[in-house]
């Protein structure tokens, strides 16, 4: 820069001398008319001078001179030395100097440029630029002292003058004077005067002179220069930029560039904004390979930018407190000035990081390990943000893979938060648009993501891109997330739809801009789930008739898309019509704000008008097929629920649903139902006995009937079709009816509460038991009679389960009575009638058209059908299900006459309907209130005879796990993270979304809140099961199979008890928790459990709270019934102590309970041991739990190992271990694998061993070794005895895992311990030793039996036995005890010992197996060594196979 300045000097000098030159050539030689005058003071200066060739001038005048200056420089030199007068003259010299230039004129000239003087015309010997004469007088050596001291001297009386005449500042020429010269006399001095003068000059001067420094000193000088500067900058940080600048062009050491640096550090919180580029700048080209991680860290905590911008709202308020007097405008236009310039400085400093990151290397990867190694959310800044967005922008490939690994990282481990995204993008818009193709990446990448916990990050970044940027931007926002939902991947298109949606509602005036980008989706709806359909038509009817002008245009695309789709044939595209078509009445028909056109806030006649066409379009569309209808009504039904409408569009879907539905569907009840049908009609289920003159029933069966024979007749006379009545019709349209009647009426269903206790007509239901000798069309008809029945009790249930009234609760409670009952009978008729396929039930999905429409049923289905028992768990969404697969095939009816029971008493058990669930209606979240009901238990009804349920509404056992089966199924669908549940990112062929289409539409925070407010109920019904087993045991006297145990009600209370868990278990996994604005819902929740122990409702802290909670839940350990429900009460309870922010303090509590459940016998209701996969799957994860928590590994499983399996080996066949009943020759294998992997993992925890660790240190790491090699010593035996292919590959893999460990960690400290501590590392390696030579004869045994499985673990195996051998060498030679150390040959064994009898070949060459004699001479250590000589001879085998090498010892 100052560079810069000093060329601009020169050149006006030089313009100056070419003026004259011209004025010259006019005169062509002549003397001008008015000579300048010349200096007539004749002092051994002016003499010299002139003699020389430089004539001086006064006035504005330049000096000449006449020779070059090289010339003159020699010629002054040789006057001087030629003097008698020498060394004085010099003095005299100066003098004369000093004198001339008293006057600053004639000072002013001597700085400046001299003119050559072009006498007589020859000017061929002067060339056109000259120095100032005090410059050449400075390159002559003798003088360049003294006239340093001059210049130096001078320079106060001009500091405060400022630029003179021309702009010239006589400082600043003075300092240009002593840059570059040939040489430097006296450096040291130069540079002593020069930091003087900085210490009492103005900061223009100061900055001047730091800024000249690298040109005006040598290099000997830059360290010292550097250290005076570095103290400087700490004093005054006015100067930061010029010392940084003088810094970074001097040469230093690399230990001062350290210092510097670290000083420059320390003062970066106090440096001005504007100087802060430089600063970051500086500290980032100083950096070398070893420091940069360091540095970048500490540049990273202290770079505060969070303080150097202000937020808009902070600048708005600031800037209206100035704004007070009339110069209002002029203080906000500077408020937002000075943010603009805030916004410029941190610009410049992100581009000196920037070009830091792409020109080194080790600076990027430096960054992304500072950003890495932030470990908390709190620590992360804005610059981490910046950072990663710059690091993603440069071109290496290698940084941007880095930055997007890393933002995967941080927003998963939940580090990096939208609230730090918010502010970076709040206070930094302007900064991160130079960014923004780098946002819109790593936001598409994020989408796109396999990981469900990333992608809403994604969403955020593109929400915020969206709001800050400019229309460019936005336009590629919406590109962008256009492209997202056109991909047709799950969560992708889901999150995209929903960022869409929330755009039209933030931002409707930008996004109706963009109104054609997203109708172009409308092209890409066939890979669309019914939900996203529903997402993408509400987005753009509201886009299309939402109040904004520009999206408009798209009406009439909507209208002919709409038409296009509803007069389709194919049924999925009639499907998407009816959606798209109830959506764009939702948009048109939505209540409008009050404005001028519209009276009192009415739509207009004409939108209604549009309205009912449309509504008439879709009716008559759908009339052809009964799904389409019935998906009309689901639709319209979703609508009037979801969505508030105008008055008049209300009524007009309204106004005939009831008539239809009485047209439809009911009848009056009449002696005997007329007509021939495929089973005998009965009219059953009726609640409301004492108005049966008068009643009305469910025409069910009938219409049934009647459907089947015209589908038989449909073939022959299309034409006539007139509106047909299909029975698939009545839910849905029941549902419709209700929501109508809730609407209209403010939720009371007084009009068609008779709906709830009227009866249906249907069938004897004792042919259930007569299946065998009806024909297959009969079984089918019955199977459908008897879905559809369950379905309208479904949503019968759905419809009533808010109302208020016993009487009405009731009713409820024996609708639910009869959905349970009727499911057993469902599963006994589905058992007979292999490949029948249900009647639909969810409109809404894939699978129907295919179900329905083609008369061969397609394989998927059929598959739901015939292969029902082995396809069930793979079917079923939520685990709890599978487990609960027996519960259901056996689950019974108890409130049913009697005569019911005894009937169901002799049947065979059903097959489970599981595989069914997507052919039944979906229950609302709203009948789990049925939950709030009491239990009902056998001892009530027992003892008092049924008295107690007129009075108070019970749920039966049968009931209660019916509903807890629903609502886990419905939380696990909801708050489950796992990718599978919610984003089926590969198109599975079953979409695990069927039957959850209400459930879709609440947010998870909804749905978690739901079930707060349910959890006192849900603890109710946990205390009445804990009780009911507490009672059982002690009627049992503790045994759990006494007589006094109803198996049936043992059943169904342990599957209520294992489902309430796990329902706990997942409410309190919901990762929604951690989020900060739920943690006021997570304190409710736990508040709940805590106040069920403690009455005080005084304010506890979150810790507090979970603690009261885990002492809560801890009470349930003595009842429960199974090892499954143990376990997760198990997991709850490790759920809990999670949440508390320190789950250490639990762990003593956790092991204990794990190994109070492992000691525990499990039995079951009849009197058996329960074994099993499920059992030994939830002893393997309940057996991990104990290791994980207890305090010792090491010893835990010695005790299993040395206590508990010698005492099984004793047992006999059947029995278990006395210490640890689930210790059983069935369940070996589990604590077997258990041990092992626990094992192996426990030693890898074991410190390294450092040369600096004490003695004491260096025995307790050796004890811990000992304790570990013993454990290990002893499950490797094991595999003599329990000799199974499992147990061997356990024992080869993890082996070898432990072997390798061992190497790795305990060989170092054997090495380092070995002379202090000999004899336990003896002791160790014999014990070491004799488990290498078990699992050398596992090997032999493996290779003997051919064994795959066995023998893919032997060459690694092999290896490792190898190297530990030439290890324990190494040890030894390391230790000057390589005499102790012998090799043999080791027969090949079997598992029993017996020699391998392939290699009796060999024999004549084998050592004997005994120990070998010690060597004849050794020093008295070797001697000591040898005491124990096992340790250290290591055998060798050479077999016939070279790669059987190994080792081992006695």
């Amino acid at each position: 820069m100052l560079r810069k300045k000093r060329r601009s000097t020169a050149d006006k000098v030089e313009a100056a001398t070419t003026s004259t030159k011209a004025k010259k050539s006019r005169s062509t030689g002549r003397q001008p008319k008015e000579p300048a005058p010349e200096e007539t003071n004749e002092s051994v200066f002016g003499v010299f001078l002139r003699e020389a060739g430089v004539t001086l001038k006064q006035g504005g005048t330049s000096n000449e001179i006449a020779v070059d200056q090289v010339v003159f420089q020699k010629r002054i030199k040789k006057q001087l030395q030629k003097s008698p007068r020498y060394p004085g003259i010099v003095q005299e010299f100066t003098a004369g100097l000093e004198s001339h230039i008293e006057e600053p004129e004639r000072f002013r000239n001597c700085l400046l440029p001299c003119v050559p003087r072009l006498s007589d015309g020859d000017s061929s010997c002067v060339s056109s630029f000259q120095e100032s004469l005090l410059r050449m007088l400075l390159g002559i050596e003798i003088l360049q002292t003294p006239i340093i001291n001059t210049l130096i001297e001078k320079i106060p009386e001009f500091m405060l003058d400022g630029a003179g005449d021309g702009g010239l500042s006589i400082p600043h020429i003075i300092i240009n004077q002593l840059k570059w010269l040939d040489r430097v006399v006296d450096s040291k001095e130069l540079a002593v005067k020069l930091m003087e003068l900085v210490s009492v000059a103005p900061v223009e001067v100061q900055r001047d002179i730091i800024t000249s420094l690298p040109e005006i000193l040598d290099d000997t000088q830059h360290n010292d220069i550097a250290r005076e500067l570095n103290s400087l900058l700490q004093e005054n940080t006015q100067l930061t930029v010029p010392i940084l600048d003088a810094l970074s062009s001097l040469n230093l050491s690399a230990s001062l560039l350290t210092e510097v640096r670290g000083a420059v550090m320390a003062t970066l919180a106090a440096v001005q904004l504007e100087d802060l580029p430089v600063v970051v700048k500086f500290i980032l080209h100083s950096v070398s390979a070893s420091d940069a991680y360091e540095v970048v860290c500490s540049l990273r905590k202290k770079l505060e930018l969070e303080q150097c911008v202000l937020p808009p709202v902070l600048q708005a308020s600031q800037s209206r407190m100035k704004s007070k007097g009339p110069a209002a405008s002029s203080s906000t236009a500077a408020g937002r000035r000075s943010s603009s310039s805030s916004q410029d400085s941190v610009a410049l400093v992100l581009d000196g990081i920037k070009s830091a990151v792409r020109f080194q290397k080790r600076i990027s990867e430096a960054w992304l390990k500072a950003i890495e190694s932030v470990d908390e959310a709190e620590d992360h800044k804005v610059i981490d943000v910046l950072v990663l967005f710059i690091l993603h922008s440069t071109n290496a490939n290698q940084s941007r893979r880095g930055a997007e690994r890393l933002v995967k990282l941080k927003v998963r481990g939940g580090q990096i938060q939208e609230a730090l995204l918010q502010r970076t993008f709040r206070d930094y818009a302007q900064v991160m648009r130079g960014y923004f193709p780098s946002i819109l990446a790593l936001a598409q990448g994020l989408l796109r993501s396999p990981d469900p916990c990333v992608v809403p990050f994604g969403g955020h970044m593109y929400r915020h891109s969206f709001t800050a940027f400019d229309s460019y931007c936005q336009q590629e926002v919406v590109g962008s997330l256009v492209t997202h939902v056109c991909s047709g991947v799950g969560g992708e298109v889901d999150m995209a739809l929903e960022l869409l949606c929330g755009l039209v509602t933030e931002k409707p005036s930008e996004m109706s801009l963009y109104a054609v980008f997203v109708k172009g989706i409308l092209d890409y709806m066939d890979n669309l789930t019914p939900q996203q359909i529903r997402r993408l038509f509400h987005l753009l009817s509201t886009l299309a008739f939402g109040q904004q002008q520009q999206g408009s245009l798209i009406q009439d695309d909507m209208h002919i898309v709409i038409r296009k789709q509803l007069s389709s044939t194919v049924p999925k595209y009639k499907r998407i019509g009816i959606i798209g078509a109830v959506m764009i009445i939702g948009s048109m028909g939505a209540v409008r704000p009050k404005v001028k056109e519209s009276q009192n806030g009415l739509l207009p006649q004409e939108t209604l008008r549009q309205v009912a066409a449309l509504l008439e379009l879709v009716k008559s569309s759908s009339e052809s097929s009964a799904e389409a209808a019935a998906l009309y009504y689901d639709e319209l039904a979703n609508l009037i629920l979801s969505s508030i409408l105008d008055p008049q569009v209300q009524e007009n879907i309204g106004k005939t649903v009831l008539d239809d539905f009485q047209d439809d569907f009911v009848v009056d009840l009449g002696p005997d139902v007329l007509g021939s049908f495929p089973l005998t009609p009965h009219v059953i289920y009726n609640l409301d006995d004492e108005e049966s003159q008068g009643g009305i029933t469910i025409n069910l069966l009938p219409l049934l009937a009647k459907e089947l024979q015209n589908k038989g007749e449909q073939k022959s006379h299309t034409q006539k079709a007139h509106k047909r009545v299909s029975p698939l019709c009545l839910s849905p349209f029941f549902r419709l009816l209700r929501l109508c009647e809730e609407k209209q009426h403010q939720g009371d269903l007084e009009e068609i509460d008779a709906l709830l206790g009227c009866p249906l007509i249907l069938t004897d239901m004792d042919v259930v038991d007569k299946m065998e000798s009806m024909s297959k069309a009969e079984r089918e008809f019955l199977c459908t009679l008897l879905f559809h029945t369950i379905n309208w009790f479904r949503e019968v249930v759905n419809a009533f389960c808010g109302q208020k009234e016993t009487e009405m609760k009731m009713k409820v409670m024996t609708r639910l009575q009869n959905i349970t009952y009727l499911q057993t009978l469902l599963e006994r008729a589905l058992a007979g009638t292999p490949g029948y396929v249900p009647p639909v039930a969810n409109f809404d999905g894939e699978s129907p058209d295919g179900v329905i429409l083609s008369p061969a049923p397609p394989v998927k289905t059929k598959k739901d059908g015939t292969a029902k028992k082995r396809k069930a768990p793979g079917k079923n969404s939520s685990e709890s299900s599978s487990q609960l697969e027996e519960t259901e095939a056996d689950k019974t009816q108890q409130e049913q006459p009697e005569k019911e029971k005894e009937k169901e008493k002799e049947v065979r058990p059903g097959v489970s309907l599981v595989s069914y669930r997507q052919f039944f209606r979906e229950l609302d979240m709203e009948v789990l209130s049925v939950l709030q009901c009491g239990l009902l238990s056998r001892s009530l009804l027992d003892s008092e005879l049924h008295t107690k349920v007129q009075q108070e509404v019970l749920l039966g056992p049968a009931e209660l796990v019916f509903l807890l089966e629903d609502m886990l199924r419905k939380l696990e669908f909801s708050l489950t993270a796992a990718p599978a549940k919610r984003t089926p990112f590969f198109k599975a062929k079953t979409d695990k979304s069927v039957g959850f289409s209400h459930l879709q539409q609440r947010s998870s925070k909804d749905i978690a809140s739901y079930c707060v407010q349910l959890l006192p109920t849900l603890c109710s019904h946990l205390e009445n099961c804990h009780n009911h087993f507490q009672t059982l045991l002690s009627k049992n006297n503790g045994v759990v199979d006494g007589p006094a145990t109803d198996v049936q009600e043992h059943h169904l209370m342990s599957a209520g008890y294992q489902l309430l868990l796990q329902i706990l278990n997942t409410t309190f996994s919901w990762s929604g928790f951690s989020q900060p604005g739920q943690r006021s819902l997570l304190k409710k929740a736990l508040g709940v459990l805590a106040e069920r122990l403690k009455e005080e409702s005084a304010e506890l802290t979150l810790e507090q709270l979970v603690k009261h909670s885990f002492k809560y839940l801890m009470n349930f350990h003595s009842t429960m019934p199974n090892l499954s429900t143990a376990l997760i009460l198990s997991q709850l309870l490790s759920t809990v102590s999670e949440r508390g922010g320190d789950p250490a303090a639990y762990r003593e509590q956790t092991a204990s309970l794990a190994k109070r459940f492992l000691g525990q016998n499990w039995v079951t209701a009849s009197g058996e041991k329960e074994r099993g996969i499920k059992f030994n799957e939830a002893l393997h994860t309940v057996l991990k739990m104990y290791m994980a928590h207890v305090d010792d590994v090491l010893k835990a499983v010695e005790e299993i190992a040395g206590e508990g399996i010698p005492e099984l080996i004793k047992a006999a066949k059947d029995e278990s271990s006395a210490s640890w009943p689930t210790l059983n020759r069935q369940t070996f294998l589990v604590y077997y694998k258990v041990m092992m992997t626990e094992l192996e993992k426990a030693i890898r925890k074991i410190p390294a061993c450092k040369v600096s660790d004490s003695s004491e240190a260096q025995s307790e790491k050796l004890l811990t070794w000992n304790l570990a090699v013993r454990d290990f010593h002893i499950l490797v035996n094991l595999g003599k005895v329990f000799d199974s292919r499992p147990v061997l590959i356990v024992c080869l893999k993890y082996g070898r895992l432990f072997l390798e460990s061992f190497l790795r960690l305990g060989m170092p400290l054997l090495d380092n311990s070995f002379k202090r501590h000999m004899e336990d590392v003896q002791g160790l390696l014999k014990t070491f030793q004799l488990s290498t030579r078990q699992l050398h004869h596992m090997c032999g045994h493996s290779k003997m039996n051919q064994d795959t499985s066995l023998t893919n673990h032997v060459p690694a195996l092999k290896k490792s036995l190898e190297l530990f051998v030439y290890r324990v060498k190494a040890m030894l030679t390391l230790n000057n005890c390589q005499e102790a150390f012998w090799i043999g040959n080791l027969k090949n064994r079997n598992l029993k010992g017996e020699e391998i009898l392939s290699q009796r070949s060999q024999g004549s060459e084998d050592e004997d197996e005994e120990e070998p004699p010690p060597p004849q001479e050794q020093s008295e250590d070797e001697a000591q060594e040898m005491d124990s000589e096992e340790s250290t001879k290591v055998h060798r085998t050479e077999d016939v196979d070279q790669d059987d090498i190994t080792d081992d010892s006695d």
